[in-house]
């Protein structure tokens, strides 16, 4: 887990290479294993392999997504606001669980923020993704992650350049 922790990074640019079947699987099974508040599991998700579809959630707000049309694969991740006060935890949870699973599969993944963001004209990013996957009113959309074989390379971030003054001991500033 700690290499794993340690080589993530987002990748932005992906290869034209599709994601084989059993990966995609694996990935969902990490999904559905994420862990939530009172194991209520307020999240539901939506596994994207649709080029078209994928290249308009590229468009669903003014700035980020639009790596996802390079993506070969998107997962939107939502929140079942009737069923938890905690959905936005338990999805954000969610989703760097299939981040890291992805980087145990030799895939690159990247965040794309929905909730809270606004389109070009305006409107609500979560609005436009509602409105393309068909998405009920009454979950949220918290974000998209695009997943494929990394077609960039970048290093870990080296131990030295962490930011350890933001850890304490026993009380806030120690």
């Amino acid at each position: 887990m700690l290499n794993i922790l340690r080589n993530r990074r987002s990748v932005r640019k992906f290869e034209n290479r599709t994601i084989e079947p059993e990966k995609i699987e694996l990935l969902t099974e990490a999904l559905v294993r994420s862990p939530s508040s009172r194991s209520i599991n307020p999240w539901e998700f939506i596994v994207v392999d649709e080029r078209e579809v994928i290249r308009r959630l590229a468009r669903c707000k003014a700035h980020g997504a639009g790596f996802l049309s390079g993506a070969p694969l998107a997962v939107v991740v939502l929140g079942d606001t009737s069923s938890s006060d905690t959905c936005i935890e338990d999805c954000t949870i969610a989703a760097i669980t299939l981040q890291y699973a992805a980087e145990s599969l030799e895939l690159g993944s990247c965040w794309c923020q929905v909730r809270l963001r606004k389109s070009g004209d305006g409107k609500a990013a979560e609005e436009n993704v509602r409105d393309l996957l068909k998405i009920p009113d009454h979950y949220l959309v918290e974000c998209i992650i695009g997943l494929g074989y990394p077609g960039e390379g970048k290093k870990p971030h080296s131990r030295e350049s962490l930011d350890w003054g933001k850890v304490y001991r026993n009380k806030y500033g120690n």
